[in-house]
C-alpha cells in the first residue's frame, strides 16, 4: 500500500486522473483507430492463411492414394480393348481399393471449355485417351507406381500411369508460398502495432514529464506510472480490437461468398472449422496483450533514462 496515496495526491494536484497522462480521449485520439485497422488487417491475413491451409489439406486428403491411368490410343476400338484389359488387371490387384473408368461423356464435358462442343471421340474427330481413376490402399510411393506401371505396360502398351498428387505439386508449392506470405504479413502487422504503441507511449511521456517528476518526488514508483499507461493503452486496444475483429470478419465473409460463387471443389475446401474461428477470435486478445506489454516496457525503459 505504501506509495499509492502520494501518487493519487500528485495526480489530484496536477488536475489529472490516471488516463489523463495520455494525450487523448477514448475513441477521440488516433490510437484505438490505428489498433482497429491493424487488427482488421491481421484478421484478414490470418484468415487467408488458414483458408489456404485448409484448401491444401483437403486437396491432399482427396488425392491420397490416387493414380490416373491413360490409354493413349487413336483408334476407338483398340483404345476400348486396352482400357478393358487395364480395368481387369487393376481390379484383380489386392493393393487397389477402387477403380473406375471415367465415362466418355464426362471427359467431353471436361474438355468442352477448351475444345468446344464439336470435339468428340469418333474416328474422324479429336482422339481423346481413355481415362481410368484408380485408388490404391495406402500412400502412392515411387516404388509402387513403378511396379504398377510395369504390370500395365506389359499387357497394355498404350497405358500411361501417373500419380494424381504429381499434377498438383506446383499448386501445393504456390499455396505454401502464400501461407508463408500470410504469416509474414501477420508478423509485420504485429510489429507495426507495437511500434504505434511505442510512439504513443513515448509521446505521452514527453508531454507529461513534469507530472511524472512530481509523482516520483511524492513517492510514486515506476511500476505505478507504467501501470497507468498500461491500463490506458489496454482499454484503447480493447476498443480497437473489437472494432477491428468485426471489420476483419465482415471482410472474410464477403470474400468467402465471392469465392463460393466459383463453385470449385478445391476452393470449397477452404472453409473454416471451430479451431480456425477460435484462432481468429484470439487475434484481438493477442493484440491487447502485445499493446499492454509494449506500453509497460516502453514506459519503464524511458523512466530509467529520464530520472
Amino acid at each position: 500500500m505504501k506509495g499509492r496515496f502520494p501518487l493519487r495526491q500528485a495526480l489530484r494536484r496536477s488536475g489529472r486522473d490516471g488516463s489523463g497522462l495520455l494525450p487523448q480521449t477514448r475513441l477521440g485520439g488516433p490510437m484505438p483507430w490505428v489498433i482497429a485497422i491493424m487488427i482488421a488487417l491481421t484478421v484478414i491475413a490470418a484468415g487467408g492463411g488458414l483458408a489456404l491451409r485448409n484448401v491444401a489439406a483437403n486437396a491432399r486428403s482427396e488425392i491420397a492414394g490416387g493414380v490416373t491411368v491413360q490409354v493413349v490410343e487413336a483408334a476407338p476400338a483398340e483404345r476400348d480393348r486396352q482400357a478393358g484389359i487395364a480395368l481387369a488387371l487393376l481390379a484383380s490387384r489386392e493393393d487397389v481399393a477402387e477403380v473406375r473408368r471415367v465415362p466418355d461423356s464426362e471427359l467431353e464435358a471436361l474438355l468442352e471449355p477448351w475444345l468446344g462442343t464439336d470435339a468428340g471421340l469418333g474416328e474422324s474427330e479429336i482422339p481423346i485417351p481413355a481415362l481410368i481413376d484408380v485408388r490404391l490402399r495406402g500412400p502412392v510411393t515411387p516404388a509402387r507406381l513403378a511396379v504398377l506401371r510395369d504390370v500395365l505396360t506389359a499387357s497394355v502398351p498404350a497405358a500411361r500411369v501417373d500419380a494424381q498428387s504429381g499434377w498438383l505439386v506446383p499448386v501445393f508449392d504456390a499455396v505454401a508460398t502464400l501461407q508463408w506470405l500470410a504469416l509474414g504479413l501477420v508478423l509485420l502487422l504485429a510489429l507495426t502495432s507495437a511500434a504505434a504503441v511505442w510512439l504513443a507511449a513515448r509521446s505521452a511521456l514527453g508531454a507529461n514529464r513534469e507530472t511524472i517528476e512530481i509523482i516520483h518526488l511524492l513517492g510514486g514508483t515506476d511500476g505505478q506510472i507504467a501501470g497507468i499507461f498500461q491500463r490506458s493503452i489496454g482499454l484503447d486496444a480493447a476498443l480497437g480490437g473489437i472494432a477491428g475483429l468485426v471489420l476483419g470478419l465482415a471482410a472474410l465473409l464477403v470474400l468467402g461468398q465471392q469465392f463460393a460463387q466459383l463453385e470449385s471443389g478445391m476452393v470449397a475446401g477452404g472453409g473454416f472449422g471451430p479451431v480456425d474461428w477460435a484462432l481468429l477470435a484470439a487475434v484481438p486478445l493477442a493484440g491487447i496483450v502485445l499493446a499492454m506489454l509494449t506500453a509497460r516496457i516502453t514506459v519503464l525503459l524511458a523512466l530509467r533514462r529520464m530520472l
